[in-house]
């Protein structure tokens, strides 16, 4: 192997109060820093990682958007008017499920989240594999670019295995010389946190796992290359949870009704929201604005953030939870989860920093993550002087 091998490591949740606290792997990475996230989720901070890009250029931003026409439930639309209790159960979201994961091209990712009633106004963002060349519809990501450039490189996620045992599996990969360029994305550090954020003791045992592992891979990438280039890196952090609101509950109380009147999807931290009737907008969006809890996004907040979609997609209304609060229920988590930490909070809450662990001096103006990107793009300067040499 050349001494252009790189390592990317993805460790999703891994914030910046944690890396710090626990001195994570400061010797081997000592070039360190805190990364501003995006306002939302995984969903929309990993693509912008893999492009550099906002969500308003890259197209994603939440898992369900409002795509009717080309929802592939869209055939369940006439069951709107079947009783609650006959669609909206344990089974039938099971089943459907199953529908969206094997026969309708999802993305072995797909949840029924919300009322199945509701799911054919509803696309599901990720039936692609977000972790490979053209998992973007819109646009390119760093795979697509690692690809056209001719890089031997190797990708690993939780659709292979566990992350102690991708890791394993990258390491020999790199020992045994079967690539140049490694990416892996570990995500059980998310669930972790969500259940035991805070807990000091156990967050420092919960890292220790990945201590070995982590070390044979960069002693690996080490003794194959002149310079170590070896980056863990995440896509935001995890913020305690110090209240509890249930708007899910309260909308229920209202006169307005879905999908008549309206279309609401609670993602945790913030609600969406989707109107077909002047009056409903109006009572519902002055509802929001007495509540005290959250508050209504401007047009303005929306295009400064990388968050302004013209058609609405992803919400004609966004409100979003201060941080350190979040709904008591959501459609995306309900009584069995009842997590102590969250994310998908303002970026501008210190909790949710990201960051960039190193072994490689960083530029001053890295300060986001979307310039990430441009640490995912350092194979590349190394392919193109290649080609030129030749």
């Amino acid at each position: 192997m050349n001494s252009d091998a790189h390592v990317f490591v993805l460790m999703d949740a891994l914030g910046w109060p944690v890396a710090e606290t626990h001195a994570f792997l400061s010797d081997l990475l000592p070039y360190r820093r805190p990364l501003r996230t995006i306002l939302g989720f995984s969903s929309g901070a990993i693509p912008s990682i893999l492009t550099g890009l906002a969500p308003d250029r890259h197209g994603r931003w939440t898992l369900l958007y409002f795509d009717p026409a080309r929802s592939r439930f869209r055939w369940l639309r006439p069951a709107r008017w079947l009783p609650e209790r006959s669609l909206n159960n344990r089974l039938t979201r099971h089943g459907l499920k199953w529908l969206g994961r094997r026969v309708l091209g999802c993305g072995p990712g797909f949840e029924c989240c919300v009322r199945p009633q509701l799911l054919p106004w509803f696309a599901w963002a990720e039936s692609r594999d977000l972790y490979q060349p053209g998992s973007l519809e819109s646009t390119p990501n760093v795979f697509d670019e690692w690809k056209e450039a001719g890089l031997q490189f190797r990708i690993y996620s939780y659709r292979q295995g566990g992350d102690l045992d991708l890791l394993r599996r990258a390491a020999d990969d790199l020992e045994a010389g079967r690539a140049h360029v490694f990416f892996i994305y570990l995500c059980e550090l998310d669930n972790f946190l969500h259940r035991r954020r805070g807990d000091s003791p156990a967050e420092r045992a919960f890292l220790g796992r990945y201590d070995a592992p982590l070390r044979r891979l960069y002693r690996a990438q080490e003794r194959l290359n002149r310079v170590v280039n070896f980056h863990v890196f995440s896509d935001h952090g995890m913020t305690p949870v110090t209240r509890r609101e249930d708007l899910a509950g309260a909308l229920a109380g209202l006169e307005w009704r879905m999908p008549q009147h309206y279309l609401a999807v609670l993602d945790s931290t913030l609600a969406r929201f989707w109107f077909f009737h002047p009056e409903a907008e109006t009572a519902i969006r002055g509802w929001c604005e007495r509540q005290g809890c959250g508050r209504i996004l401007s047009a303005t907040e929306l295009r400064q953030h990388g968050l302004w979609f013209p058609d609405g997609r992803y919400g004609q209304m966004i409100y979003l939870l201060p941080p350190g609060c979040m709904f008591a229920r959501s459609d995306f988590h309900g009584g069995g989860w009842n997590p102590i930490a969250m994310h998908g909070y303002h970026p501008d809450d210190a909790n949710s920093d990201a960051v960039l662990l190193s072994s490689r001096p960083l530029p001053p103006e890295m300060k986001d993550i979307r310039d990430l990107a441009g640490v995912l793009r350092g194979p590349l300067a190394g392919a193109l002087h290649t080609a030129g040499a030749a």
